[in-house]
């Protein structure tokens, strides 16, 4: 019987990795939960169409929980049958508590298995989770590939746009942006997750297109358009603004790479309708 050999990646599905780009790469997602009025689906397993359809007749927000220690466990376990090492990369441990839940896994499995917190979510957890991979398919070492990470981590950037804060705030996950929450008319509030993986806000804008806009220039303001870099336009039943959020970064950047991702039910549970942008600097 063959040894294992290399590296895999797993992560979980707030990266909003879709199903397609995961088997290409050789990714194993793992899913959080959501559950709408006492019945409980697994992240992805509905379209977002239905999910908002479900928690706008809903009186209660839905309620999302990590997986569980043992879908963690179960997943690592097949993994360690192909691969020597593996590498899970989770939701911010400040947002969730997925990544306990995976490390509590990864005692259970043994050292072979190394939990990687991204300090971030949607496709600011998402291209760290790529970037593993693509690093793996390569033929990295695990200190390799945990590099690549921890780089790919501090240079990221992401912010997010929300029609309203309604979700973050029944959610209980505001924190510091109720800071920026005012009368305005049509207020729109931008969030970035800072170092620590936490919300951060960074502007309040009138109107969506001014929010838009001031997110193109948010990120504008650490990418320099001169030289190569990977994008992702993440949406929450929003293709709309996806469409005039890609056409606004491909007409000012040098773009080598631009993802359109749409975010799960779990995301969209505490965010509600809304975009995110997400950048960084290749090379």
């Amino acid at each position: 019987m063959r040894e294992p050999q290399g590296v895999c990646i797993i992560t979980d599905s707030t990266s909003d990795m879709t199903p397609g780009l995961a088997a290409d790469l050789g990714v194993t997602i793992v899913p959080l939960n959501v559950s709408i009025d006492g019945e409980t689906f697994t992240d992805g397993s509905i379209s977002m169409a239905e999910f908002f359809e479900r928690m706008n007749a809903s009186k209660n927000l839905p309620k999302t929980s990590q997986p569980s220690v043992g879908a963690f466990v179960e997943a690592f376990e097949h993994a360690l049958e192909r691969c020597h090492d593996v590498v899970c990369v989770t939701i911010s441990s400040k947002l969730s508590g997925t990544f306990e839940s995976a490390i509590e896994a990864a005692r259970h499995v043994g050292e072979r298995v190394h939990v990687f917190d991204s300090l971030n979510l949607s496709w600011g957890e998402g291209y760290q989770a790529l970037a593993a991979a693509r690093a793996a398919k390569s033929g990295a070492t695990l200190a390799e590939i945990t590099r690549v990470l921890e780089d790919t981590r501090d240079r990221i950037h992401m912010v997010v746009g929300l029609d309203t804060l309604e979700n973050l705030a029944k959610g209980g996950r505001i924190g510091r942006v109720s800071a920026l929450v005012g009368g305005l008319l049509n207020l729109k509030v931008l969030l970035t997750v800072d170092k620590n993986g936490e919300f951060e806000p960074v502007t309040r804008a009138r109107g969506t297109k001014a929010a838009m806009q001031a997110g193109v220039d948010w990120i504008g303001e650490r990418i320099d358009p001169s030289k190569p870099a990977m994008f992702g336009v993440q949406h929450a039943e929003s293709p709309d603004k996806a469409s005039w959020l890609e056409a606004a970064i491909r007409a000012r950047f040098n773009v080598a790479e631009l993802f359109v991702i749409e975010t799960g039910p779990v995301i969209g549970t505490h965010t509600g309708t809304g975009w995110g942008l997400t950048g960084i600097q290749l090379g």
